[in-house]
């Protein structure tokens, strides 16, 4: 892997040993925080059927199990998983579940590059060494993009039967009779985890704790800059989470393994760190931040009786798509 490319690994051992202890566990602190604020956002977007918040949790158990499994599962497979358990915790479908997940991703694409334009603007951004591309050209074109998406979610929220109609149109001239019924059942469950977008009072409050999670998020980042005792500006931090957020964003390896690692070397090079220094920090924080998420996602599991092989079938509900 390049991220390895003239490494000396006693010198990231070295440079790992002498961080500062008390400012990693302030680390550890603001990054396994997100998660609470993660299922407080989700609670504002799940809806029971007749429109009434859902407890909060079992909310907390299905967004633990579903980012430990991500760092255990490739290919994100944390989200199925996490869709899975609120679909037998709560009455939710699964579909609608996984609905709900999908524009949690767009509020946080959008967050994410809103907080890298702001990094992008700052004088101590490194417009040097990104390979000839504009990066501010390459997050506004991202940004436009999420944007359409989320104006065309919006539209289905709002006007479900037009995006119904031609599903189930499209799906019964070329499927199968049972497979367009599942397709057909699982749109409208997806329609109605969409359901967030047509409440003003809950879109804000979904923009509000996304911004919360991940400025949360970024300070974690930047708590990790001081541990290592890297002279780098904290606005540096909003762009990192985006680059590692974009990069963990295509299913890959369990953990992200690798992925975030270069993602974060590569980001820190722009900004002078040495290569070596710049992995020991990777690797530390990802692993002392990918431990207590794991460890609550473990406990979440016990306190529902389940085992990982649950997960790793998490078979949908009787009358949803495989």
């Amino acid at each position: 892997m390049w991220v390895l490319h003239r490494i000396d690994p006693a010198k990231v051992w070295t440079d790992a040993r002498q961080a500062n202890g008390w400012l990693l566990l302030l680390t550890i602190v603001f990054a396994t925080l997100t998660f609470p604020v993660r299922a407080i956002r989700w609670r504002l977007m799940l809806r029971d059927q007749d429109g009434r918040p859902l407890p909060f949790a079992p909310l907390w158990h299905a967004t633990t199990i579903g980012f430990m499994a991500n760092n255990l599962l490739p290919a994100r497979a944390g989200e199925v998983a996490r869709g899975f358990i609120a679909s037998r915790q709560l009455p939710v479908r699964f579909a609608t579940a996984l609905g709900s997940i999908g524009v949690e991703r767009l509020f946080d694409a959008l967050i994410m590059l809103g907080l890298m334009a702001v990094a992008i603007a700052m004088p101590s951004f490194p417009s040097h060494g990104w390979g000839g591309k504009s990066l501010s050209a390459i997050a506004a074109t991202t940004a436009a993009l999420f944007g359409v998406v989320l104006g065309i979610a919006l539209f289905v929220a709002n006007r479900p039967g037009p995006f119904l109609a031609l599903v189930e149109r499209v799906s019964r001239r070329l499927l199968p009779g049972r497979l367009a019924d599942r397709i057909v059942r699982a749109s409208d469950g997806i329609v109605e985890g969409l359901s967030v977008l047509k409440s003003p009072g809950r879109f804000a409050g979904v923009l509000g704790w996304s911004l919360v999670l991940w400025l949360k998020n970024a300070a974690a980042f930047a708590i990790c800059f001081r541990a290592f005792g890297l002279g780098i500006p904290l606005e540096a931090a909003l762009l990192l989470q985006g680059i590692i957020g974009f990069g963990v964003a295509i299913p890959s390896t369990a953990g992200y393994i690798g992925v975030f690692e270069a993602a974060t070397v590569f980001t820190l090079q722009q900004y002078g760190v040495d290569s070596n220094l710049a992995l020991a920090y990777a690797l530390t924080y990802h692993l002392t931040t990918f431990i207590p998420i794991t460890l609550l996602g473990f406990w979440s599991l016990s306190r529902l009786h389940l085992h990982m092989r649950d997960l790793s079938a998490a078979p949908p509900p009787e009358g949803e798509p495989a």
